[in-house]
């Protein structure tokens, strides 16, 4: 993964979105080893404490699992990636509703035009 990281956000919040997604859309199944803190570091261009900070927020909501000499893994709990995958893709639709509307599009305008981008 090319790592990019934007300013207005904390580097670790990045690292933890970046992993949901990659739990959610399969690159890390459920029971997967995550990288080690020192090597997600070095291909992220962070400091190690930064990946820690952000494994130990994802274990905090259950969606990593410490193994005390085996390091970190994906949860075998199938129905919170599940979870996860509902709520990414409800903050996507809110955010792509939300950006449209800026654009000065009602939400009928733009059900259409999912409607119909979707047919294509």
């Amino acid at each position: 993964m090319g790592w990019k990281f934007s300013e207005d956000t904390p580097i670790y919040l990045q690292l933890i979105e970046a992993l949901k997604t990659d739990i959610v859309s399969g690159k890390y199944r459920s029971g997967d080893r995550l990288p080690a803190v020192r090597d997600l570091a070095f291909e992220a261009g962070v400091n190690p404490n930064t990946v820690q900070r952000a494994y130990a927020e994802l274990e905090r909501q259950g969606l990593v699992q410490s193994e005390r000499t085996s390091g970190r893994f994906v949860s075998i709990d199938d129905k919170k990636i599940e979870e996860l995958r509902k709520d990414l893709s409800d903050a996507y639709i809110r955010d792509l509703f939300k950006k449209l509307n800026d654009l000065g599009m009602n939400d009928k305008t733009i059900r259409d035009v999912l409607s119909k981008w979707r047919d294509e």
